[in-house]
């Protein structure tokens, strides 16, 4: 394919990614299932029959956004807080998981050979936290399971990749213990190191900027410049984009001005989950290549069945780990993980899906080993993209039922702290008016104004906090309705204006753009 089909190739998967989404939507159906599904229908395309897309672009262009922007959200204190059981399991119980998966794979599959094997492992090993953050915070569940979930899925990327690219290092040519040790010593330290001094770079760099486009130009470029450099000196990539991500997400309010971070924010959520979408229709336009590639060397049904084997023992080896965190901790002291509760161990065992990090570590699997075609790479996609949507739509559709189940399900108490939040924000938005007022900045009609506003606030917001969870939501959802028709009645009339000529277009443009900021509907009355 030339330059030109790549890039309507690129156009029609990401017009088949918003119509998978839309359908899913309306379906109530995992999109992931949807969006592969949607893949293998335009496989049957000739010209997209024909689609190669290089493992090296899966790498350079899918991973560092997505591991940049799971580290820039992260909770640094809650996250540190629990950072022994986090630790515990990004190393230990994901370096068990992937060497598990890998005998497993092995048993059922010996002729990939052990380094191959391992490399599978590895890639769907990680647990992808964002999957079931969504459907937790939704249900409610205790802070600090989530906590221990996102924390772990952040760093159990960088071991998995890691290990990884041994393993493919391994596959090439003969790889001795000490030569993997030194490699992997070289890889981590030089990768975090490289990563600590892109961040303090761009922390340096965006200070001095006063541009919004060029304060976003250097948003958009930072995860490609913390993991493409690391990788072509033989670092790790997604270690440095962790600890870039991590620097920056943490210093974020003093670096950027408000309208740069609502910008931003909403630019990555969009890029996110482009990228993660796009991964599973490429995998469904692969899946008949790799259907034709493997039909030579294994039977399909008989794969069908690895493919299942694989993805049982990946669920079964997550929940034994998990359940035996208690046994192990009466032996070794320090390992304390801190989920003492039975019940909350099972959701942290359930809530083990896979996601696109998975998926794209699978999907650049090297096509030639040492200038001759890799023809188990097939075979191993094929595994991993089972075991990605096995967990998603299994574990995912099932894991409100196991937290309703289990008693763990804390229904509106996500909303409960939002409204606490906006109570002690409306009292110290007061406490700064009557400063302002004794300090002369403002005069007595100006604060009588102001706070009015925030007066029938913390009223508004303590009538819903002394409501049953019933009566709040609905009184949410009428606030919310109220608030979109007078937004709606603004919009209106700065649409007459500009229609009638009393104001220019810059002005409609610039009041428009306040108006979308202002009006997000984020807050419990939608302002």
């Amino acid at each position: 394919m030339d330059v030109e089909e790549y890039v309507v190739a690129t156009l029609v998967i990401v017009v088949a990614v918003i119509c998978g989404r839309l359908v899913a939507g309306r379906l109530r159906v995992p999109g992931a299932v949807v969006l592969v599904l949607l893949g293998m229908a335009l496989g049957v395309v000739p010209w997209m029959h024909s689609l190669s897309v290089s493992p090296e672009v899966i790498l350079l262009v899918f991973l560092p956004p997505l591991i940049y922007n799971a580290a820039f959200f992260s909770s640094p204190r809650d996250m540190r807080d629990l950072m022994r059981p986090i630790a515990v399991m990004a190393v230990g119980v994901t370096l068990a998981t992937a060497f598990g998966l890998a005998a497993v794979l092995h048993l059922l599959l010996p002729s990939v050979g052990w380094p191959a094997a391992i490399a599978l492992g590895a890639a769907i090993a990680p647990t992808d936290a964002v999957a079931a953050s969504a459907i937790l915070k939704r249900v409610g569940t205790p802070r600090r399971v989530l906590t221990i979930l996102e924390g772990e899925s952040l760093i159990n990327d960088g071991v998995a990749l890691t290990l990884f690219s041994l393993a493919v290092t391994a596959m090439a040519r003969p790889l001795t213990p000490q030569e993997g040790v030194v490699e992997l010593v070289k890889v981590v330290v030089s990768g975090l190191l490289y990563g600590a001094v892109v961040a303090a770079a761009v922390a340096w760099s965006r200070t001095r900027m006063r541009d919004p486009s060029l304060q976003l130009m250097v948003v958009l470029v930072t995860p490609f410049v913390a993991y493409i450099p690391a990788e072509m000196a033989g670092f790790s990539g997604v270690l440095a984009a962790v600890v870039a991500g991590f620097y920056l997400g943490t210093r974020g309010e003093g670096l950027l001005p408000p309208r740069v971070r609502v910008n931003g924010q909403t630019i990555w959520s969009t890029l996110v989950s482009l990228l993660e979408s796009m991964l599973f229709v490429v995998l469904g336009l692969q899946l008949d290549a790799v259907a034709a590639a493997v039909r030579d060397h294994f039977a399909l049904l008989g794969l069908l069945g690895v493919a299942l084997a694989t993805t049982a023992a990946a669920v079964v080896l997550r929940m034994a780990l998990m359940l035996a965190v208690i046994p192990v901790q009466r032996v070794v002291r320090f390992l304390n993980l801190e989920v003492s509760s039975f019940r909350e161990r099972i959701v942290i065992g359930w809530s083990g899906m896979r996601g696109a990090v998975s998926l794209a570590i699978a999907l650049s699997l090297p096509a030639t080993l040492g200038g001759e075609p890799f023809t188990d790479r097939g075979a191993l996609v094929f595994v991993a993209g089972a075991v990605v949507l096995g967990t998603l739509v299994g574990q995912g559709m099932t894991l409100p039922l196991v937290l309703r189940r289990l008693g763990l399900a804390e229904e509106g108490a996500r909303q409960r702290e939002f409204l606490r939040a906006d109570e002690q924000m409306s009292c110290a938005a007061l406490g700064k008016v009557d400063e302002l007022l004794r300090e002369g900045e403002l005069d007595e009609r100006t604060a009588d104004s102001l706070r009015g506003v925030y007066v029938r606030r913390v009223s508004q917001v303590r009538g819903l906090l002394d409501a049953g969870d019933g009566r709040a939501r609905q009184r949410v959802d009428s606030g919310k309705a109220v608030h979109a028709q007078i937004t709606q009645a603004r919009r209106d009339m700065l649409m007459s204006m500009y229609r009638e000529g009393d104001i220019d277009h810059e002005v409609f443009r610039a009041m428009s753009r306040d108006l979308d900021i202002r009006d997000t509907g984020t807050g419990p009355y939608g302002a």
